[in-house]
């Protein structure tokens, strides 16, 4: 029996390499990357088995970069949101962010949350964004939430219900770009993930290779620790 693929996460590592071997400016990159995002959730929510796709979209330590690349990435953030709305209603598509939004500006906080209840009933596929996001604060955060609650005893089942992913585990992480580490990126949720790492830059990642690696996915097996 072949493995389902139900929950899907993806590193999206790359845009600015692939802008400045081309000569762009590394936004341009990012500009690049934001369609190949509208492209995988169009064929994630056509996809019989997927039901939620999860992009590493900027990360808690991406403040680090240059103000300027940070300031273009919100402006981005904002304007793709916006335009994306009529791409997530044809498609029938959620969308949920996780991680610390509160940091960005009153207007894109303002932006997030009305795509989010605008898409609350899409069913066809949950597309969900990691936006200030970093799995070691989403785990002291959930179990924050639960000492909060009063909680003397907490188990595996506590946790997973405390995190901000509207899933417990990811079946098959993705990163693209040639590297080969997670980042920081749902350490709870990838338990028992399978992991693909292609040499592709995520500007030229395209639903083929996607096809292509899920197909592989399907050829693996997963054991969850017994044997076989």
């Amino acid at each position: 029996m072949s493995n389902i693929l139900k929950n899907l996460a993806i590193i999206m590592d790359g845009n600015g390499r692939w802008a400045t071997s081309k000569g762009y400016k590394r936004t341009v990159g990012h500009e690049k990357g934001s369609e190949v995002i509208r492209d995988i959730s169009i064929y994630c929510s056509r996809h019989e088995e997927i039901e939620s796709v999860t992009f590493y979209a900027f990360s808690t330590e991406n403040w680090k970069r240059p103000k300027y690349e940070v300031d273009f990435l919100m402006k981005l953030l904002e304007k793709y949101l916006k335009n994306e709305l009529l791409t997530y209603q044809e498609y029938n598509i959620r969308f949920k962010a996780i991680g610390n939004i509160e940091e960005f500006s009153k207007p894109l906080q303002d932006m997030i949350k009305h795509i989010e209840d605008e898409t609350k009933n899409n069913t066809a596929l949950t597309q969900v964004m990691a936006l200030n996001y970093g799995s070691r604060y989403e785990i002291v955060d959930a179990l924050n939430k639960l000492i909060s609650q009063g909680k003397e005893e907490i188990n595996e089942k506590d946790i997973s219900n405390a995190l901000q992913t509207p899933y417990s585990d990811i079946d098959l992480l993705i990163r693209t770009s040639g590297e080969k580490r997670i980042s920081n990126f749902l350490l709870w949720q990838i338990s028992y993930a399978e992991l693909y790492f292609t040499d592709t830059l995520w500007p030229d990642f395209t639903s083929h290779e996607l096809e292509s690696i899920i197909y592989q996915f399907k050829q693996r097996t997963r054991k969850f620790g017994g044997l076989k």
